[in-house]
């Protein structure tokens, strides 16, 4: 998958904490979001990222999904796959994704899209739930995809889920 010119890469990731954000065992987490939403938006090849990415139970109607407070949802945007591999996999963030199992629960469908938007374009929590759903039906396509289709990319073939085994 070649980025088009004058476009940007848009990822959406969702999740679902294991228990309400005031409890003390999703606590590391929660207290960790602004410093590494702070540490995203500083990192070279940064865009932009959705109010509230991350954070769960806002209130910000714009990022509920389902009316579930517990759905967490990370919409950025980045210049290129490169800024956004370095930045999950080369940073800080890559311990808190080695721990999102002790904070998120285990979801049975693809909960992470990846799609090209141009360039000063800013995805909603809609645009990116679409997106999610086009690569769950229809598997990955120019409109939807995920690293597998990013020859580009290579932090993720160390880093990727772990396949999770049928019952």
């Amino acid at each position: 998958m070649i980025q088009p010119d004058g476009h940007h890469l848009a990822e959406l990731n969702i999740g679902r904490l294991l228990t309400p954000t005031d409890d003390p065992r999703v606590a590391e987490f929660m207290n960790n979001l602004d410093r590494i939403n702070g540490l995203g938006k500083r990192m070279p090849g940064f865009v932009w990222m959705m109010e509230g990415s991350g954070e769960p139970g806002t209130g910000n109607t714009e990022n509920n999904i389902d009316g579930d407070p517990q759905f967490v949802a990370n919409m950025t945007v980045w210049k290129n796959v490169e800024s956004l591999e370095r930045f999950v996999w080369g940073t800080i963030h890559k311990q808190f994704y080695e721990r999102r199992h002790d904070w998120f629960e285990v979801l049975g469908e693809q909960h992470f899209v990846m799609w090209w938007v141009p360039e000063g374009h800013k995805p909603t929590l809609e645009e990116g739930l679409e997106r999610l759903d086009h690569l769950r039906t229809n598997g990955p396509d120019t409109q939807a995809f995920g690293w597998d289709e990013l020859k580009q990319a290579s932090k993720w073939r160390d880093n990727r889920c772990a396949q999770v085994a049928a019952e």
